[in-house]
């Protein structure tokens, strides 16, 4: 008999063989079926499989919409846009809070093949007036109100530009006289005497829409500062509504809470077209996001699944835990989403414990993909839910790759690339911006290169570590760095800036600032609150800076982090910025 020696020489035992290499690379079932007809089709469909049960119910505004009532409203409001000389392939602008008029707005310029851009809530009016000549929107749709802000300036912005839209229509302000004749009331506009187009003329604009017309513009900051939109089409977001509530196991007999703006990926598609397409009940509780309204409606309305990004839930449990008693458990919701940021594991934790949710689910994505490619599943243990992002949805591919492209193996940190039906067309009107972000691989196949640190794990789960981008998320919204270095710099007091994101437990990130001064300030320098101010009188007050350190200053240091080459390093910037925040105050530093 040989010795074991021997053997082991010979032949090398199983337990000592090196493991396979596993690549990181997965890809979606594609045993369910895409949805490969425009939305006119689902909304017709939709009329007829759930007719009087309501879809769209808006408290605040006193108005719940049943399945047959809004196609039919949604058929006449596309007339009259017809009317308005919209033709197939010119933009409709919708600015707004959550409310019924926006629903309407978007599924009749769906209908006859006008791409919807949603404008963010908190744009200034040189932020408006930059992104409608961005897409040269023909009919703009604007709130007099979105919660408590008027947009009276932002109106007259609008008028007074004789390259504007050919039709300003203002929701609420009834009895305002604009002095145009480009400006209507909703309710004039939808009611427009002699107005409407023919039911033959309707169904002829209907007829050439097809599934990759572009539905949805969605406007997505990048890091560098130039506003992109990104088209997505009815395929995409179609499709993306349909997984999403699928993952949900939304019916017929759901009621959907959705605090969520209209004017983000999460409350048109994961919100209301979710819910839409599987027949339950939409409730937008409040114009913009309110705590308290939220929990009444909740309770109010038998709410089965709640949707939020961590700010809202957080807001929410600060708010259940001040006032304890005030308000009964809850105990219809059975599951929701949290999404638009990172979501912490200690968050879900509360969610399920004082909130009463047993089956709360993380999606992922990003504006240009739909924007969910991963999420978790109701049956998915508590520690994939809590702490994952879940698997890819159907007919969707994922990998992690290195700085070169090349795929890395399971476990390993790297870029999170995506791929599948939910991919934007690309960016409207800027193929240079596209081309970054979505490359070909060597079989052709078309990925969107997320930006995100990650990794898969062995059962295809996947984690976000990170992200290799500079883009800060503030509860949620995506703000560009570089879009506030610019603003700060033409300061006359200051000489360079650098604007990072640093935790925040209520938003996730908060907007910092890094500062020099210039040589013109000679030893004088703005205050934190006039920078502020600064900033948000041609930006919005969700860019202006919450924390702002000199060089010079105790801790700062006497430069600007930099390469040799003079670009600021950022990721050592964040972690002076934290660090300092921990000296300064340990306890405020985790509010």
């Amino acid at each position: 008999m040989a010795s074991s020696s021997s053997l082991v020489s010979s032949s090398p035992s199983p337990a000592t063989a090196p493991p396979a290499v596993i690549p990181s690379i997965v890809r979606g079932t594609k045993i369910v079926q895409l949805i490969e007809k425009p939305l006119s089709h689902l909304i017709e469909d939709c009329a007829i499989r759930f007719d009087d049960r309501s879809a769209v119910n808006v408290p605040w505004q006193k108005v719940d919409l049943s399945y047959r009532t809004l196609a039919e409203r949604s058929r006449m409001m596309a007339k009259v846009l017809l009317w308005a000389g919209l033709k197939h392939g010119d933009v409709v602008g919708i600015m707004g809070g959550n409310r019924y008029e926006y629903i309407e707005t978007f599924l009749a310029a769906g209908r006859i093949g006008c791409p919807v851009v949603l404008m963010n809530n908190m744009f200034t009016p040189a932020e408006l007036e930059h992104a409608m000549g961005r897409v040269s929107v023909s009919v703009l749709v604007i709130a007099g109100l979105i919660g408590p802000r008027n947009m009276e300036e932002h109106i007259k912005s609008v008028l007074a530009r004789a390259d504007g839209p050919k039709h300003v229509v203002v929701l609420g302000n009834e009895n305002k006289n604009w002095g145009s004749d480009r400006a209507h009331t909703y309710s004039g506009f939808f009611n427009e005497a002699n107005s409407k187009a023919t039911d033959v003329e309707l169904e002829a604009a209907e007829s050439r829409v097809v599934v990759n017309d572009i539905l949805n513009l969605q406007f997505t900051s990048g890091t560098t500062g130039r506003p992109k939109a990104a088209c997505l089409t009815h395929r995409n977001i179609l499709n993306d509504a349909m997984f999403v509530g699928a993952a949900m196991k939304l019916t017929p007999a759901d009621v959907v809470s959705c605090p969520p703006p209209l004017f983000h990926c999460f409350g048109l598609v994961m919100g209301f077209l979710a819910s839409f397409y599987h027949g339950s009940s939409i409730v937008f509780p409040s114009d913009t996001f309110n705590a308290e309204m939220t929990i009444e409606s909740v309770l109010r309305d038998r709410i089965s699944a709640l949707l939020g990004v961590p700010t809202m839930f957080f807001a929410q449990l600060e708010l259940l835990e001040k006032h304890k008693g005030r308000w009964a458990p809850f105990k219809t919701v059975r599951t929701g989403l949290a999404a638009g940021s990172q979501v912490p594991a200690p968050l879900m934790e509360s969610i399920f414990k004082q909130m009463n949710i047993p089956s709360m689910l993380i999606a992922y994505g990003m504006t240009e993909t739909s924007p969910v490619t991963f999420i978790t599943a109701i049956e998915d243990n508590k520690d994939k839910r809590f702490n994952t992002i879940g698997r890819v949805l159907p007919h969707t591919d994922a990998k992690v790759v290195d700085s070169r492209g090349r795929i890395l193996p399971i476990g390993q940190r790297g870029e999170i690339c995506t791929a599948g039906f939910p991919l934007q067309r690309g960016y409207w009107n800027d193929e240079e911006k596209t081309c970054e972000v979505m490359q070909e691989d060597e079989h052709g196949v078309r990925w969107m290169y997320t930006g995100d640190e990650g990794y898969l794990d062995a059962d295809g789960y996947g984690y976000v570590t990170g992200r290799i981008k500079d883009l800060i998320i503030r509860g949620g919204e995506n703000i560009s760095p570089s879009e506030i270095e610019g603003r700060l710099l033409e300061h006359p007091l200051i000489g360079e800036s650098c604007v990072v994101g640093l935790d925040d437990k209520k938003y996730g990130e908060a907007v910092a600032a890094f500062l020099k001064a210039s040589d013109q300030a000679k030893g004088s320098r703005p205050s934190d609150a006039e920078l502020r101010q600064w900033v948000s009188q041609t930006l919005g007050r969700h860019k202006a800076p919450k924390h702002v350190f000199w060089v010079g200053d105790q801790g700062v240091g006497k430069d600007l982090i930099k390469t040799a080459s003079g670009k600021y390093q950022k990721h050592l910037m964040r972690a002076l910025g934290n660090g300092l925040l921990k000296q300064s105050d340990p306890v405020a530093a985790k509010l």
